[in-house]
């Protein structure tokens, strides 16, 4: 966190009945969070966070075992593709629980290419 390469979203992962810490990475929050408010849709970051965080739980709750789990969340783009508010895309997500910096455990969600 402290080099700005996660962004805490525990607060409202608190509310998606979260019970660690979680983060996003800076691309899984551009790819799936971030939104540019002078955009005409009816969007904003917490609508689309909550989104992200309520489909990881439930891939979570539905994992087999193991310390990571893929889930896929609809979602449209920011950047100005020429989509209308109504064309929303699947995008894949990973969850990985693991160790924080103290060794307590924390949930990351990022792209599924990033480790």
């Amino acid at each position: 966190l402290a080099d700005g390469d996660l962004v805490d979203v525990s607060h409202m992962a608190r509310e998606a009945r979260f019970r660690i810490p979680v983060a996003l990475t800076k691309a899984a929050w551009a790819e799936a969070v971030e939104w540019d408010d002078d955009r005409p849709e009816p969007q904003d970051e917490d609508g689309r966070l909550w989104d992200v965080l309520y489909m990881a739980g439930i891939a979570a709750g539905n994992a087999p075992g193991g310390d990571r789990v893929t889930f896929r969340v609809f979602r449209i783009p920011n950047e100005d593709r020429g989509r209308q508010w109504n064309e929303a895309e699947l995008i894949e997500l990973a969850l990985h629980i693991g160790p924080g910096d103290e060794a307590e455990p924390v949930v990351t969600i990022m792209l599924p290419r990033e480790d």
